[in-house]
């Protein structure tokens, strides 16, 4: 008996119209959310792209005749023309890289602990744990600011506690000092060289750079700390859950601690998730509006003031829909700078040669010849 190859679907037979008939049902499913991106989400971006470029005022439509095309105008007037717009930017800018600096290590780190700690076999009443530490990132930041703003405040919760210990606490939300600057106060420096005063960046010396965040603005950060790090508890747990035991076994078996076992093997493997929360915490911290629209609008002194609520208050309480969408966009370019960096840091790098032949079994001495 013979065997009988069925030959290949011709070019243009049943096979391909298949195939065409599938990709046609692809577009027709995918047709509405293309369609509803396009109209509330790609239109709107552009429309705020050419309001960027233009002398809008916020009457009328943004693509009237009597709408002028300004060119670069009100990107230069936040980053070169170093007038009060310029001093705005900068000090948004100033305190939002503070903010994204300590919000960002800490939040991860502390979300990564707990993590760890409520995915412990040992540990009873997990689950109590997990819904305990992940709480305040479901309840409003309305809600949570409110509350902060009343243990924060003069008379408050948390400067009660500071008495017991026999520390006079501030008057958080409203001292303007940098803490940097206090604790080089109390070491007696109140000012610095010449080159860090007399020097500027987008009209913000390089000493008030250095300035570290404001009283306030730290009150924000522990707020940011204490509310995100269970949403991102949850992602490591998922992430944790996943590995292999196997691995942990083989390094227990080799003469690894603890703390060997976790840095060298538990870590490395951890790292997509490492990035994604590295990632959306850097999206919201330079995006942090909400928490200081409803509790200091920027103040005291401008230093909480962040460039999103900079944007804010520029196209809807100053009129000048230009400027404050020229911030927005300068905003998505940094975030997107430092995505691309993160990933860069994070990227898989491949192994030396040196340190491969250190994995490499040892070879006889006749096999080496």
């Amino acid at each position: 008996m013979t065997a009988t190859v069925a030959a290949p679907p011709r070019a243009g037979g049943p096979g391909r119209g298949i195939r065409r008939g599938e990709a046609l049902a692809g577009w027709v499913f995918t047709l509405p959310v293309i369609l509803i991106l396009g109209i509330f989400l790609l239109a709107p971006v552009l429309m705020a792209l050419w309001v960027s470029f233009s002398d809008w005022t916020g009457r009328g439509s943004p693509l009237s005749a009597n709408v002028n095309f300004v060119g670069l105008e009100n990107y230069a007037a936040i980053t070169v023309d170093g007038g009060l717009p310029t001093r705005d930017f900068g000090t948004s800018l100033r305190n939002n890289a503070w903010y994204v600096l300590l919000v960002v290590p800490i939040q991860t780190a502390l979300s990564l602990f707990l993590a760890v700690l409520v995915n412990r076999a040992i540990l009873r009443g997990r689950g109590f744990f997990r819904t305990a530490f992940y709480f305040p990132s479901v309840t409003s930041s309305v809600a949570i600011t409110v509350l902060w703003l009343f243990l924060f405040s003069a008379t408050g919760v948390v400067n009660e506690v500071l008495s017991w210990l026999g520390i006079n606490g501030p008057n958080w939300f409203q001292d303007p000092t940098g803490i940097v600057h206090n604790g080089l106060r109390a070491v007696g420096v109140t000012s610095g060289p010449a080159a860090l005063t007399e020097n500027d960046f987008l009209g913000i010396s390089w000493w008030d750079w250095m300035a570290g965040p404001s009283v306030a603005m730290t009150a924000f950060i522990l707020m940011a700390v204490f509310t995100t790090s269970g949403t991102f508890m949850l992602l490591f747990i998922a992430a944790l859950q996943n590995l292999s035991a196997e691995v942990h076994e083989a390094a227990m078996v080799d003469g690894a601690n603890a703390w060997q076992r976790f840095w060298r093997v538990t870590l490395p493997q951890l790292r997509p998730t490492l990035f994604t929360v590295l990632t959306l915490g850097l999206i919201g911290c330079w995006q942090v509006f909400d928490q200081i629209y409803t509790g200091t609008q920027g103040g005291p002194s401008k230093t909480t003031l962040t460039p999103a609520y900079l944007s804010y208050s520029s196209a809807f309480l100053d009129q000048d829909w230009g400027r404050g969408a020229a911030i927005a966009f300068i905003l998505f370019a940094i975030i997107v700078i430092f995505t691309i960096f993160q990933r860069w840091v994070l990227r898989d790098r491949p192994v030396s040669n040196r340190r491969a032949r250190q994995y490499q079994p040892s070879q006889p001495k006749e096999a080496r010849r």
